[in-house]
């Protein structure tokens, strides 16, 4: 049985290998040189995606139980609008940028080139399988380069759907796709790819870097974290419920930039969760409703870890799951302590701690503290106070008054910072994380400065400062 196994692993180290191998060889044979071979490919993925869009909708329904309109809000919808944009934009992006020549590159010209990296892998995760996979798989391809994808084991339907979208799509091996678990992801990492784009965990997140540091391979690093919301004595209390609603609820809280806890002002606290309470009732009444539309944790491993969670003697509403369903209700808690498990590691489900504060500059203080987080969210209405927490803490990015929708723009980037990352992407900026910046002067040959050559006719002297401005 153990030879079996080490003899199947071999040959699927082999594969994998042979992947590798294509891919580099595409992208030697220039298959992504011009702008009209790339915008082919991205028209290529934008066919597959259209014609497995049912597919994919019935294979998030059995990995998720996402409902279409959620699936198609927050993956396939979004998939669309970034393959549009950067189908309309690419030409533009493709040309090179002048830059100002300096006094010591005269007379010359000074121009930026975006070059591919060349063979590139990109590992998704199970949350978004859809939308984390085709994003910056359409920044790399508008980029030229030739990829390798590697979607997550624990979404298995959408896998599958995946592959046989790509491989219907793609039979040049432009875009190549590895199914399987930790031993297929070990495989991967030990090779010499030309760029890695990793989202996940910031556990994983480690790994991912040390071994792309052996090869010196360039790395985006999307991970997560703790995201905060600061909620003052200013905000709207009904709307800002509802907006940290639809922030914690989407696919039940497996979300990266999901709002992890809240900070209330201590005045106003009462009254958020009271909204809070009253806005879940409104949307959980119906017991056939969430059965068709609320999505279930991924796995019986990630359901127990969330219910361990749980403080029982903090529950305002909520706390009960279904094993057989692998459901947990929307469970606020009220008040755990800093050092408890909740408040200690990223949630990923639909649980809710919600804490007093009663000085923004002690919660600026405690949150410089922390580790960086993905997102943060702040509801206001007090200039001063928006001013302080923009300018005060950093991370990722995030909203003032809303939570999420930051991140659903073509035209600003997504992205970490610290423990929650590296690198972003998006439009432009996913097309700037996939190529190599290069700068090249060109000279004329009118004329040639003769104090920058050998033999220097004052050696112990120096040059005046406007000669190398």
């Amino acid at each position: 049985m153990k030879r079996d196994r080490n003899k199947k692993a071999a040959v699927q180290e082999q594969l994998i290998r042979q992947k590798f191998k294509q891919g580099k060889k595409v992208f030697q044979k220039k298959t992504l040189l011009t702008p009209e071979q790339r915008s082919d490919a991205l028209q290529r993925l934008e066919t597959g995606l259209r014609t497995y869009e049912r597919e994919l909708l019935d294979a998030l329904r059995q990995d998720l139980n996402k409902s279409v309109h959620e699936a198609y809000m927050t993956e396939i919808g979004l998939a669309y609008s970034e393959l549009r944009y950067t189908q309309k934009h690419l030409r533009k992006w493709l040309k090179p940028k002048r830059a100002k020549a300096s006094l010591g590159q005269l007379p010359g010209s000074v121009h930026l080139y975006r070059d591919p990296y060349g063979c590139v892998l990109i590992m998704s995760p199970w949350n978004y399988p859809v939308l984390l996979t085709i994003n910056p798989l359409v920044s790399a391809l508008a980029a030229g380069n030739s990829v390798i994808l590697k979607p997550s084991t624990y979404s298995p339907q959408t896998s599958h759907v995946l592959t046989e979208m790509i491989e219907g799509s793609f039979p040049d091996h432009l875009v190549q796709i590895v199914a399987g678990g930790r031993q297929e992801n070990q495989t991967l990492l030990n090779l010499p790819f030309d760029y890695i784009f990793f989202t996940g965990s910031p556990r994983v997140g480690r790994v991912v870097m040390t071994k792309a540091a052996k090869n010196l391979t360039p790395i985006t690093l999307e991970l997560g974290g703790k995201s905060p919301v600061i909620v003052d004595s200013s905000a709207d209390i009904d709307i800002t419920a509802k907006r940290i609603l639809f922030g914690k609820l989407l696919n039940a809280g497996q979300t990266c930039i999901a709002p992890d806890h809240v900070f209330a002002h201590r005045s106003i606290k009462p009254n958020l969760i009271d909204a809070l309470v009253k806005q879940s009732k409104v949307i959980f009444k119906n017991p056939v409703y969430l059965r068709r539309a609320w999505p279930k944790i991924i796995s019986p491993r990630h359901f127990d870890r969330i219910m361990g969670l749980i403080e029982k003697n903090k529950v305002v509403c909520g706390g009960v799951g279904d094993s057989e369903l692998q459901t947990i209700e929307f469970t606020i808690l009220d008040e755990p302590s800093y050092d408890s498990p909740v408040m200690q590691e990223e949630i990923f489900g639909p649980l809710l701690p919600i804490l007093p504060y009663d000085d923004l500059t002690d919660l600026i203080y405690e949150q410089q503290r922390r580790p960086k987080p993905l997102a943060l969210y702040l509801f206001t209405k007090n200039k001063q106070n928006e001013k302080r927490v923009l300018k005060e803490l950093s991370y990722g990015g995030g909203c003032v008054n809303d939570t999420i929708l930051h991140i659903s723009s073509t035209t600003s980037p997504f992205g970490g910072v610290g423990n929650s990352g590296m690198g972003n992407y998006h439009g432009k900026f996913g097309f700037d994380t996939f190529t190599h910046q290069k700068t090249v002067l060109k000279k004329w040959w009118l004329l040639d400065v003769p104090v920058r050559h050998h033999p220097y006719k004052s050696p112990d002297s120096k040059l005046p400062e406007w000669m190398l401005r």
